[in-house]
Parts: C-alpha cells; structure tokens; sequence
C-alpha cells in the first residue's frame, strides 16, 4: 500500500498538532497527526486502495481519493472502523443531487447532515438516543467531523473564502446521528424508502440548518404532536424556498405514533397538508417580495414540495416530549438529499 501525501516531520505529537494548526489544517480543534500507520489501517478497514477516487467535485475540478479521505479521518480522531461511513458519506456529498457547490458556500450556512441505517450503526455505537444532536459520542463526533475536514483541506472549503456562511451552526463541526432501528421504532428504517434492506448499510447526507427543538407533552395522538410541529415549521428558514426537512421524533413521540399505528407516510402526508402558509402571510412576514393581493389570502403554500420531501426518522432520548425539525439549505433545485451505501 503506497501513499504518496507529501510526509512532514515533527519532534513529537505536540509538534504535529501545532504544525496542523499552522498549515490551517484544523477546524479549531486539535487533530490526531495522521502517521502512515494509521492511515493504512484507515485504507485497510474499507479495503480501498489509497489512490482510488472516491469522488469528484466538479465545480472545484478536485479528485478525492481514499487516501486523502482516510488522512482526514484519522485526524477527525476517527477509529478505522468508521471509514466505510466516511468514505460512502463522501460519495454521497459529490453526488449531482446534493450539488455540492451550492450549500458549501452559500451565506445560508448550512452543514452536512449524516443518517447512519442499517446494523452497522448498532456496530459501531454510533448514538441515535439520548443527547442525539449533543457532545459524547465518538462515532458520532469524529464521523461528522471527518467529512467537515474533508471539505476543508482535499475540497479547499475554508471559511471566509469559499465557505461563505453568514452565521454557521454548531452542526458544522459534526453533525452525524443514526435511527433508532429497534422494535419500539414506529416505522421501519429511512433507508429502505430508498430501496434499501434492513440488513443493507446505508448513509443520507441533507444540506440542512441547525436543529429546531419543539415541545408537546400534551397530546396523545399522532395529529396533537404533528399540529404543534406544523405550527412551528410554516415559518422557517426555508419557508418562500421549500427545501427538504428533516423531522426527528424522539422515544416519547414514536409511542404515540406506534400506539395510533401511524405510518411514516401517514405523517409526512399530515405535515404536507398542515405546514402550509397563505402566500398574504409570507408576503406580510417579508420572507416573499410584493404587494398583498386578495389572492394572496387564499394561495396557500406548503414547506415542501411533496409529502416525501419531509425525510422523517425516530431517534432521540426515550423520556421527553422535545421533537427536531431540520430545514434544509435552499430548495430543491439547489441540493437535495442523496443515501449511499456503506460498502
């Protein structure tokens, strides 16, 4: 196995962290010095050879190969065995459907949003439970943080020059949960409504803003806890655009849903209907330009474009009432969520 990155050496481990730093090489943090030895071990756990292109980014004309990939997830503090998550999270985020370009330089500030399915999460313990969205999760933690670095130092996203972001999100640094798969789940996992087996490893990258956190710890039936999502969704980052939206339900929420038997479908075809605006009322909040008309009061509008474009998945703690929505960056004629297989 032969790696050809250009070799730098240093006195100790503290040198090698300072050197990254000063090569602008870190998202802030400090990094693990990626030595050969675990880069191959990297290469090795996903039986890539170090030079085969993983992807393409085509408005940047970059190569990405597995070897810079696995350089960068040693350095996120990766264990080998989180590449193939790495490696298919990076197919996914140079595929024409998320376009790449767009939600990595844009002012909006999006991040790159990472679903893990399949037995593999369970695997490598990668949280889909209590703090989702939070700190103390390795694989969560270093995962996310791999694809970021590889935005940064193969892609040359680098805040404040091609990563344009107004604001940014915590999500930025790392933003990668898994599904809850197990039987007391409502609905079976996300990626087999992309054609995928249960026993199939998938990962989904969304373009997505920062969690938005609700609360219902009223209501017992499914259209109680969805009335209050919808209320709070209709005026959103991405209201006048309609993107996506990821919704995450946490334990509490999945028994109500799994007790009234509702389907996944069920609830993006509720949200589809409820989570709609008057164009006289986005007109009036200044999220769309011109003048209110008498048809503007009775042109309603939903979020989204198609009851499918709500990407809803049970994950969460199993004690709280405190659901999750996710606006994606843009709409859909700028990025779209793209699932990939982990090989």
């Amino acid at each position: 196995m032969e790696l050809k990155s250009r070799r730098h050496t240093t006195q100790d481990i503290g040198s090698a962290i300072e050197l990254c730093y000063t090569n602008g090489w870190t998202d802030g943090l400090p990094v693990v010095p990626p030595t050969a030895e675990r880069v191959e071990a990297m290469l090795a756990a996903a039986k890539l050879d170090p030079q085969h292109q993983l992807a393409f980014i085509e408005n940047r004309q970059t190569k990405v190969t597995a070897e810079k990939v696995a350089i960068n997830a040693v350095m996120a503090g990766c264990k080998a065995e989180y590449m193939p998550v790495v490696a298919a999270a990076v197919e996914a985020i140079a595929d024409p459907k998320y376009g790449y370009h767009g939600p990595a330089t844009s002012t909006g500030g999006s991040a790159v949003f990472m679903l893990v399915n399949g037995p593999i999460a369970k695997q490598l313990d990668i949280n889909s439970g209590d703090n989702l969205f939070g700190p103390g999760w390795r694989a969560n933690a270093t995962i996310g943080r791999a694809i970021r670095l590889v935005m940064r130092n193969v892609i040359g996203t680098l805040p404040g020059e091609l990563d344009r972001s107004s604001m940014g999100h915590g999500g930025k640094y790392s933003f990668c949960i898994a599904e809850n798969e197990t039987e007391t789940s409502p609905w079976p996992p996300f990626h087999t409504t992309r054609g995928f087996s249960r026993q199939q490893n998938a990962v989904t990258v969304f373009a997505a803003f920062a969690p938005h956190q609700i609360s219902n710890g009223l209501s017992s039936a499914p259209d109680g806890v969805l009335t209050t999502l919808c209320a709070n969704m209709r005026f959103s980052a991405g209201t006048n655009r309609r993107p996506q939206y990821a919704l995450v339900f946490p334990g509490e929420h999945q028994l109500v849903m799994k007790k009234a038997g509702w389907t996944r479908e069920q609830v993006q075809n509720y949200c589809f209907e409820h989570a709609q605006c008057s164009m006289a009322e986005i007109k009036r909040a200044n999220i769309a330009p011109g003048a209110v008309t008498p048809e503007d009061e009775t042109t309603k509008i939903s979020i989204v474009e198609t009851p499918q474009d709500f990407i809803v998945v049970a994950a969460g703690g199993i004690a709280g009432v405190q659901a999750s929505y996710i606006p994606g960056w843009g709409g859909k004629a700028g990025s779209q969520s793209v699932t990939k297989e982990i090989k």
